[in-house]
């Protein structure tokens, strides 16, 4: 910043932009130059060095003057010049001429002419100017270095035909130049066709005695007491000839500027120059794994800046830094929630007098800048702010502008900087490319600390170094500097973790809102970690028994669809998302919510949770289509889908980790370090409760992995409960029915087919466990037990009896449930079993779930069939129908004749709320009808 403000006194040398009267025919510059001279008189090109003088000169266009002759086209009002790029002025090179003393122009008493009454230490140079058609008392004038206005970084002043005027210097901080000299409000008084202003490089040089003050219009010499301090510094590179450029406006068209540059020749001897910057860089927190702010200084010792030989040579001025911080140090998500963007409109708009907001909004601050520059007697000071994502100069998701400012100086500078975030591990490197040549011994740059502070520090204990490569304007290579620094606790102050896999200790809190025996109800689930912990990697959800969704109306999601939200993968692809969700909203199921960052306040994103079809073996699926863009930051979409299982042997529904997409670590360079994972299953009249009130739980096996975001060996199991518990069930009625019917043969020793077929009232609790035991007229035919299928053949395949034989199928099953929109049946099959006969097993299927109902059978009493469903799961069956074949393949053989008596079965049900429902239904067969009387007397006759 500094450099900026010494670029400003440079441009002082536009003083002799003074002009005069009238006549704008071709109002503008007719020469201009600029140049350095050694103190032999020859060009003075060594970059860095300190020159004896510099001279700049201006000729403006004439016209001729029929009364007063040769005079300038035009009056000029104002000037300002661009001073060339690393071009360097010390304001406090010597004292500092008052305000009231530079005001005040007694008569000398040598000269005889009025002059300021500033002492003689504070003459930097003179003024020499062409004054034509007007007779003036000398065309020399000293030039003084005055103390600065508020808002003005260096001020000189000198006299003109009686007038005061001043050259007031800036750092205007746009573009690649910086500095700048203006000369305001010029008196019409003198009519300038040219001028000279000739600023010495080193003010205290006895030298310059001749020409200094009042000596410059008589033979003495001026000598003063002044330590020899450098006051102008010739830029640091060699990259060709100098450009100053000058902009003038007239009195007669103000606002209509007219432009003109000066060629100088160009720096030299760039390979002298020294260059060796130093960099520090400490996160604001020791804590493994914590939101951290950083503390970032880059040093320079510069001696040969303020050496005042004139062999001397300041060093080279950094071109590009690339900081690289250690990797594990990554970028905070947590910084999110709440953030605002500057944009590039906004950036403009932030000048050295601009109050807090005017420009970059104040919530889009994320740090403080701190410059310090030996040619200043005070600090420059600074914010640093988010750039809107994607439309920065760099186009990238993130970047960082810097605001230098000082109102009392005048200063403004604004520096972009790139951070680029290393897709694999989340390192960041930030860049800053093409610097201001401005020279300055400290920059501390601070990002602030707090719950959301933009960093997050590394993993694990340790010593860990920030590296950066800074290259100089001179040329040459570049130059490596590191800093070190130490993370010597676990986050909150814990102990650092032991060995190298981090601890993992999930929370799981899961369960209905409303928690009714048999209703519906949302469901909600939370998965939760603490900082220093595994990242999530999967998981496997259980839901507590009978707890179920009603697919039945709820289209999937096309796998087109979750395709094109994977796709939104653009500068706005979260966003769209929000805007247009890929999938339909008729297959929607609830809602998400994912809170990510470290420390105690994270950020969220939302998404979306969607019903879809097969995934990885499995007939169902959930796609969890997350949007996410949180505050200005948008990654475009995560999708994460899980394949959704519901047991065959229990009907319990639970997510397999093994069938499911893992939750992303990184995207797009940055860490997610996801913490707080929430699942709102809320569409309506889609979970139902279950009808048992016994405790039971939502378990989940959460994978953590380590922090290198990648190796599997790393991965940590942890199983984790919620407690579930349904209410209120003893207020369910439990009153099912069940119609037993054979059809066939019903002689003694024949095998009638049978049929049973069981009802249940709405809102009652649904069956638990169920046993029928048929009458003594039915015993089993175990003659006709011939092919059983074997329990390996049955999980063969898909594990629903698709793999049996043929021949082990003796009959068919089809419930009818409200929670789908088919009918789930399939055959029933003999299987083998630990009891000495086989098991009755149905193998339910339909498009989305499989179910195999499993009864033992077993004789009581006298032979009597029996048949035991100990495990019926707790989903609602309106209706249920077992047909078993009749004949050769009948298991069932008449021990009497079935048309001679009324036989009962005994039917014992339990409900799952524990009510018992026992009953005897008749088992009717099919009996011949009973001949009339009339048809009786017939056959009597």
């Amino acid at each position: 910043m500094s450099r900026r403000v010494t670029t400003i006194l440079v441009a002082l040398s536009l003083t002799g932009l003074l002009l005069a009267t009238p006549a704008c025919a071709e109002f503008g510059l007719k020469d201009q130059a600029l140049s350095f001279t050694n103190k032999d008189g020859t060009a003075a090109t060594q970059a860095g060095s300190h020159p004896f003088a510099m001279t700049t000169t201006l000729d403006f266009n004439t016209v001729v003057d029929p009364e007063q002759g040769v005079v300038p086209d035009g009056a000029i009002k104002d000037v300002v010049a661009e001073l060339p790029p690393g071009f360097a002025v010390d304001p406090n090179a010597t004292p500092l001429c008052s305000s009231a003393d530079f005001r005040d122009v007694p008569t000398h008493p040598i000269t005889g002419e009025p002059e300021p009454n500033c002492p003689l230490n504070t003459v930097v140079g003179y003024l020499e100017v062409r004054l034509d058609g007007v007779v003036s008392g000398g065309d020399r004038n000293p030039v003084y270095n005055l103390e600065r206005a508020p808002g003005v970084a260096s001020k000189l002043g000198f006299r003109l035909a009686g007038v005061s005027a001043v050259i007031e210097g800036g750092v205007r901080g746009e573009g690649k130049r910086n500095l700048f000299a203006t000369v305001s409000s010029i008196s019409q008084a003198a009519q300038v066709s040219g001028s000279q202003l000739v600023l010495w490089g080193k003010p205290a040089d006895p030298a310059h005695d001749d020409d200094r003050g009042y000596c410059l219009k008589t033979t003495e010499k001026c000598s003063i007491d002044l330590a020899p301090e450098p006051f102008i510094t010739l830029p640091r590179s060699c990259t060709g000839p100098l450009q100053t450029i000058f902009d003038i406006d007239s009195w007669q068209s103000p606002g209509t500027w007219v432009r003109g540059d000066a060629q100088s020749e160009g720096m030299t001897g760039c390979g002298k120059l020294g260059f060796g910057p130093s960099i520090t860089a400490k996160p604001t927190t020791k804590a493994a794994q914590s939101a951290t702010g950083l503390d970032f200084s880059l040093d320079v010792d510069n001696e040969g800046l303020t050496n005042p030989s004139y062999e001397a040579t300041a060093d080279s001025d950094i071109k590009r830094a690339v900081v690289t911080l250690p990797e594990g140090f990554t970028t905070n998500p947590s910084i999110a929630e709440g953030l605002n963007v500057c944009t590039e409109a906004e950036l403009k708009r932030e000048t050295a007098f601009s109050d807090p907001g005017a420009g970059c909004p104040n919530a889009s601050k994320i740090g403080t800048v701190e410059v310090e520059t030996p040619l200043l007697d005070e600090n420059v000071d600074g914010a640093l702010f988010i750039a809107k994502p994607y439309e920065n100069e760099f186009n990238s998701l993130l970047a960082l502008y810097i605001v230098i400012k000082n109102p009392n100086l005048g200063i403004v500078l604004k520096q972009a900087l790139k951070v680029e975030n290393d897709p694999v591990t989340g390192r960041i490197t930030t860049v800053a490319d093409d610097l201001p040549q401005l020279p300055f011994s400290h920059f501390r740059l601070h990002f602030r600390e707090g719950t959301r502070s933009p960093l997050a520090s590394p993993p694990g204990c340790g010593t860990y170094a920030a590296e950066a490569l800074l290259t100089p304007w001179a040329g040459g290579p570049p130059v490596t500097s590191t800093s070190t620094f130490q993370i010597i606790t676990g986050p909150n102050a814990g102990p650092c973790p032991s060995g190298g896999t981090p601890p993992f200790h999930p929370g799981l809190v899961a369960g209905t809102i409303n928690n009714a025996a048999g209703t519906y109800s949302p469901f909600n689930l939370r998965l939760s970690r603490n900082d220093g912990e595994g990242e999530f990697t999967r998981f496997s959800i259980k839901l507590p028994p009978g707890i179920v969704g009603k697919l039945a109306g709820i289209p999937f999601c096309p796998d087109s669809a979750i395709a094109a939200a994977k796709a939104r993968t653009g500068a706005h692809g979260g966003q769209e998302e929000l805007d247009s969700p890929s999938c339909p909203a008729a297959s929607q199921v609830g809602r998400s919510l994912a809170g990510a960052g470290v420390g105690p306040s994270l950020a969220y994103a939302p998404g979306k949770i969607y019903l879809a079809g097969p995934y990885h073996g499995s007939a169902l699926s959930i796609a969890a289509i997350t949007a996410a863009k949180v505050g200005p930051f948008d990654l475009g979409t995560v999708v994460i889908r899980e394949a959704l299982e519901v047991n065959p042997e229990t009907a319990e529904v639970f997510i397999d980790a093994t069938g499911s997409d893992p939750i992303p670590h990184i995207i797009k360079g940055i860490p997610v370090h996801a913490r707080d994972i929430r699942a709102y299953v809320d569409r309506s009249q889609f979970v139902l409760n279950p009808t048992s009130c016994k405790k039971t739980s939502t378990a989940s096996t959460v994978i953590g992995s380590g922090h290198d975001f990648g190796s599997a060996s790393d991965d940590q199991p942890f199983t984790v409960t919620s407690p579930f518990q349904a209410a209120d069930c003893a207020s369910l009625g439990f009153g099912p029915k069940l119609a037993l019917s054979l059809k066939g043969g019903t002689k003694r020793g024949q095998n009638p087919a049978f049929k049973a077929v069981l009802t249940a009232r709405p809102g009652d609790a649904n069956i638990g466990k169920a046993k029928v035991t048929l009458p003594h007229s039915a015993f089993l035919d175990q003659a006709h037990i011939k092919t059983i299928c074997t329990r390996v053949q049955f999980k063969a395949g898909a594990g629903n009896g698709s793999q049996c034989p043929a021949g082990s199928i003796y009959g068919y099953a089809k419930a009818i449930t409200p929670l789908l929109d088919e009918p789930i049946e399939g055959p029933v099959i003999l299987r083998s079993s630990s009891n000495p006969l086989p098991d009755l097993v149905a193998a339910l299927h339909s498009q989305k779930i499989d179910f195999n109902l499993v009864g033992r059978i077993d004789s009581v009493g006298e032979g009597q069939i029996r048949n035991t469903f100990e495990l019926v799961p707790d989903a609602p069956v309106t209706k249920f129908t077992l047909t078993m074949q009749g004949g050769k393949k009948g298991l069932i053989v008449n021990s009497t004749n079935l048309c001679r008596s009324t036989n009962k079965a005994k039917a014992d049900f339990t409900g799952q709320n524990g009510k018992k429902h026992v009953f005897k239904p008749v088992v009717k067969p099919r009996c011949p009808k009973a001949k009339s009387s009339k048809a009786k007397r017939r056959g009597a006759a």
